[in-house]
């Protein structure tokens, strides 16, 4: 039985981290045209001691964001130029269908690791 825990314990752990995957992405996506702000990532770590992974630290991208002319936008310097974000929709939307995929992956993995083990339930009853 405890093969199917750790299978369980695997793939809860991958829901996990995709859905905090997807919650940086969403958050990306909100931000997009909010003035300063830079894109999010996440890695994932893979712990030795425990089966599974697990959410490292968020980290912000570290590419320039786009300089936008705008002399009337009130954070404009006086050349008329503001720092948008460092968010590329295409991206995002890329991460995010990606993350969705493994997340639909895991849940599928965790379903037939359910089924599998009440199925052993039952002829184990007979």
């Amino acid at each position: 039985m405890s093969d199917f825990s750790s299978a369980l314990s695997v793939t809860s752990s991958g829901l996990r981290a995709q859905a905090a995957r997807l919650r940086h992405v969403s958050e990306n996506i909100a931000n997009a045209d909010t003035p300063g702000y830079r894109r999010k990532t996440v890695a994932f770590e893979i712990n030795p001691n425990a089966p599974g992974v697990s959410v490292g630290r968020v980290q912000l991208d570290q590419k320039d964001p786009k300089r936008i002319f705008d002399p009337a936008h009130p954070m404009a310097d006086e050349s008329g130029h503001y720092q948008g974000s460092n968010v590329d929709l295409i991206l995002e939307i890329a991460d995010a269908r990606e993350a969705q995929r493994s997340y639909e992956a895991n849940l599928k993995m965790f379903d037939q690791t359910r089924q599998m083990s009440a199925s052993l339930m039952d002829l184990l009853r007979r």
